[in-house]
């Protein structure tokens, strides 16, 4: 048998040899690991990940965007990591916003050399305030009559174009503008995160705003309707260098914080990069609400009217408080948002289009206040359930007639049975003055209140005791009078008499 003898090997060929060995296994990293070369989707593909491929979205995550929107503006260092940035603005001073074209070559061919619309808006943050937000914006309307939520400062901007911002549309305004060309807009917002608080007692938090920018491109018929992108970023409103403030407050917390308290906090950059979201709804509001402040409803009871005619019976005076229809639970879906129509609750019709009259009725108080505020939700609820407010004070009173003191007579001597019919009006009374009523009073009679004199209350043995506000503040509910009448001697006038 013939032994092959292998020499020892020196150490320097062995060490060479496994060097090589090394270095090819692990060939590759470094270019797999690099940024033009690492993929995602190349991961996903294998095995281990075929059976989730179906529940990932049709767009991949490293997707790029064609747009990119950079408000320059600096963003909150107070703000945990995975939480969305937070960025604060003072009110009325113009910040830039760069538009940026990001599309790879080839990519949306048919916007090459043409315009695409954008739209800036700012909205509501909370969810809550989303669903009310036509009716906050009127009454910052009403409050600040003339000015806008959000403003172009044109003269500053670059490579816009037919800038325009419409009257009824206090927080938005909208472009055109070439992606291709270089493009900022400064926008000025005037409105401040606290004056949307539900309490105002001073040191509130302010409610945060969403800044959203949704581009559209053209359509076949020239209509810039087609989406394209959207993107938004969550901001804060302070009054003027407010937000200096604000933000410096929050670097020196930070400061003060320990370092593995730190690392759970997002670092602070000198610009804010608007985040790809869903496009902002179209909605069309029915304007047919009142201005806060200003009641239009018509469903009070009718009043006598005084047109001094002989032949014209006076009518009851009733009570002249708001009250609702009732909404009855066969109201079909329409028939519901009516109902809201009529009695001033548009805001709230596209939220609650698809109920009927039974689902608005099975709400509770609680879930009518969390929809719609504290305020709306109360009076929403009572107009569910009919609730009428009830006057402070009720009186009834009745019309002494000749022929009633002769029945009374009659009845007091014996001579007649007591089948005597009195008829009684009733007056609802709110302020609890005497000029009050001396005008239910005069509507009762049909005569202007400048023909009652005075009125009086019949007093022991028969006195005449002048009635002022004090007595009818101190009159009992429900209590009846009848009425007498006085000419005055001096004048056309008359003394009334409460007996």
């Amino acid at each position: 048998m013939a032994w092959a003898l292998k020499l020892p090997l020196s150490d320097e060929v062995i060490e060479s040899g496994l060097v090589q060995d090394f270095d090819a296994s692990l060939s590759g990293i470094g270019q797999e690991l690099g940024a033009g070369a690492y993929s995602m989707s190349d991961v996903l593909a294998l095995p281990i990940f075929k059976q989730e491929e179906s529940n990932l979205p049709p767009d991949s995550d490293n997707k790029i965007l064609p747009f990119q929107y950079v408000l320059c503006a600096a963003t909150s260092p107070a703000v945990k990591l995975h939480d969305e940035t937070l960025t604060y603005l003072n009110q009325g001073q113009p910040y830039e916003i760069i538009m940026l074209d990001n599309r790879k070559i080839g990519e949306l061919p048919e916007i090459s050399g043409k315009m695409v619309k954008s739209i800036i808006r700012v909205v509501f943050h909370d969810r809550r305030l989303q669903y009310t937000e036509h009716q906050q914006l009127e009454g910052w309307r009403w409050n600040r009559p003339g000015d806008r939520i959000l403003d172009l400062d044109i003269p500053m901007s670059v490579g816009i174009i037919d800038p325009r911002a419409n009257p009824t549309q206090l927080n938005t305004v909208e472009f055109l503008w070439e992606p291709s060309k270089r493009t900022s807009v400064f926008i000025q917002v005037h409105c401040i995160s606290t004056e949307f608080t539900m309490r105002k007692h001073g040191g509130e938090k302010g409610v945060p705003f969403r800044i959203q920018i949704d581009t559209f491109k053209e359509n076949e018929s020239s209509e810039y309707t087609e989406h394209l992108h959207s993107a938004s970023c969550q901001v804060k409103v302070f009054k003027p260098k407010g937000a200096d403030r604000k933000q410096k407050t929050d670097r020196e917390k930070m400061e003060k914080r320990a370092p593995q308290e730190k690392e759970k906090y997002q670092q602070s950059y000198e610009t804010t990069i608007l985040t790809e979201c869903s496009p902002w709804p179209e909605v069309t509001y029915v304007n047919n609400s009142p201005s806060p402040g200003f009641n239009s409803t018509q469903n009070s009871f009718p009043v006598a009217e005084g047109n001094g005619s002989p032949n014209h019976q006076p009518e009851p005076v009733q009570v002249q408080v708001q009250v609702a229809d009732n909404l009855l639970p066969a109201a079909t879906p329409q028939d519901a948002q009516q109902w809201l129509l009529r009695n001033r609750f548009s805001p709230f019709s596209r939220l609650f289009t698809n109920f009927s009259g039974a689902d608005l009725l099975k709400l509770t108080r609680e879930d009518v206040i969390q929809i719609c505020g504290p305020a709306d939700g109360i009076r929403l609820f009572n107009a569910l359930k009919g609730r009428v407010v009830r006057p402070r004070l009720t009186i009834y009173v009745c019309q002494e007639s000749q022929q009633a003191r002769d029945q009374q007579t009659k009845h007091e001597n014996g001579d007649a049975a007591n089948n005597t019919f009195f008829i009684y009006h009733a007056i609802y009374l709110e302020e609890l003055t005497a000029t009050e009523l001396t005008e239910k009073i005069a509507q009762l009679f049909n005569i202007s209140p400048r023909q009652i004199n005075q009125i009086f209350k019949q007093g022991p043995t028969g006195i005449h005791v002048l009635v002022s506000d004090e007595m009818i503040q101190n009159f009992q509910d429900e209590v009846c009078f009848v009425l007498d009448t006085m000419k005055d001697d001096s004048n056309d006038g008359y003394h009334i008499i409460l007996k």
